[in-house]
């Protein structure tokens, strides 16, 4: 082999190893996304179970036997879920919001509280 060869292979790999590198940095970036989401849902289920908990807790102490049987009372969850920053609506239903109103949404609420009246 003679020298400009060893160059030229030299090359190619540096070439290749450049490219990995840089693939490398592209999954460490996406692993670092995943665990960040985890942690995210992770604290996000533990809010949920004690808010569940905490309305458990509260219908035990009630005397009204299934809260679910007053008019209005499914209207006003869905609201509820949609201003702790959840869809209601049929399209994204149970996902997050990204801080911005959902036109679906509007429109579900405003059609169920016509509906009632």
């Amino acid at each position: 082999m003679d020298k400009q060869a060893i160059l030229s292979r030299m090359t190619q790999i540096d070439d290749k190893i450049g490219e990995l590198y840089k693939e490398l940095g592209g999954l460490k970036e996406q692993i670092v996304q995943m665990l960040e989401e985890n942690t995210r849902l992770v604290l996000e289920n533990e809010a949920l179970k004690e808010q569940l908990l905490e309305q458990q807790n509260s219908r035990e102490q009630s005397d009204d036997p299934d809260p679910g049987d007053k008019a209005g009372e499914g209207h006003d969850n869905l609201a509820r879920l949609y201003h702790e920053g959840f869809h209601i609506c049929n399209v994204h239903y149970g996902n997050l919001r990204s801080n911005e109103d959902c036109l679906f949404c509007l429109s579900f609420l405003s059609k169920t509280s016509q509906e009632e009246k």
